[in-house]
């Protein structure tokens, strides 16, 4: 039985970004079956995707393309299906993780700006931690490496048309409306830690996925380079202190 507060938050959280099955699933495993060796058993995984509100089947069809792509892999035993990240899918995971359970503490402080020759790469850049803000021109922390023959400018004050570069008005509605459903789940927690073990599960990973959908499509800056209303940080500390709150299912809970 779901808890009318459990299903009001879920479904707030199912909504943003018209959610791909197969991307839930990618983190659901990022978020409970990260280690090497760890197995989330089919009807587990079946009760977390129903609680997602996703039919069987979209969650069958969604594993075959996972296990078509290298990212999981499954065996049986006996009768049950043992689900887990293929080391490809474990790799992939652990390089984004960095981001997308990074404490709030960490956020940098001051940035630079690199003016980059023409033939560089601008997907180097990025891996790098540079966001463009015009052809040639991209910010990162400061402290990012700077390439050969890029010219490294520093300032204490970004221009508002900089700012919009760096954070485009859509990716800046995203954030506002993820704050305003993170600070009501926040508003709830002393119910919602009282959850059985799945239902923590789902809106752990739920928390998890929207925020690894927007953390993940910008560099890590500080937050003086960001436009007026930016809620990404605020989403962050929420983010940390709400994944806190409800930690993962330990191994004697039953998923039930």
């Amino acid at each position: 039985m779901q808890s009318e507060t459990f299903t009001t938050h879920a479904r707030a959280l199912t909504g943003p970004g018209g959610q791909r099955v197969w991307s839930l699933i990618v983190s659901v495993f990022g978020d409970l079956a990260q280690e090497k060796g760890a197995t989330i058993p089919g009807p587990a995984l079946s009760k977390i995707m129903a609680a997602m509100d996703v039919r069987p089947e979209a969650t069958r069809v969604a594993l075959h393309r996972l296990r078509r792509d290298g990212w999981i892999t499954s065996r049986k035993t006996g009768r049950t299906s043992l689900h887990s990240l293929t080391a490809h899918g474990r790799s992939e995971t652990v390089a984004a993780s960095a981001r997308i359970y990074a404490s709030p503490d960490s956020i940098p402080r001051e940035w630079q700006i690199i003016l980059a020759p023409e033939d560089t790469s601008e997907t180097a850049l990025r891996a790098m931690g540079y966001t463009p803000l015009m052809a040639g021109v991209l910010i990162a922390a400061r402290g990012a490496l700077v390439p050969a023959d890029a010219a490294l400018l520093q300032g204490e004050t970004l221009p508002d048309r900089l700012r919009h570069a760096v954070a485009p008005a859509p990716l800046c509605a995203e954030y506002a409306a993820l704050f305003e459903t993170l600070r009501r789940v926040r508003s709830d927690l002393p119910e919602l830690i009282q959850l059985p073990p799945v239902q923590r599960a789902v809106l752990r990973c739920l928390i998890v996925h929207n925020w690894r959908r927007l953390v993940l499509k910008h560099s890590d800056l500080p937050e003086a380079v960001f436009p007026q209303g930016w809620r990404g940080h605020e989403c962050h500390r929420l983010v940390f202190d709400l994944l806190q709150a409800l930690p993962r299912p330990n191994g004697t809970d039953t998923w039930s």
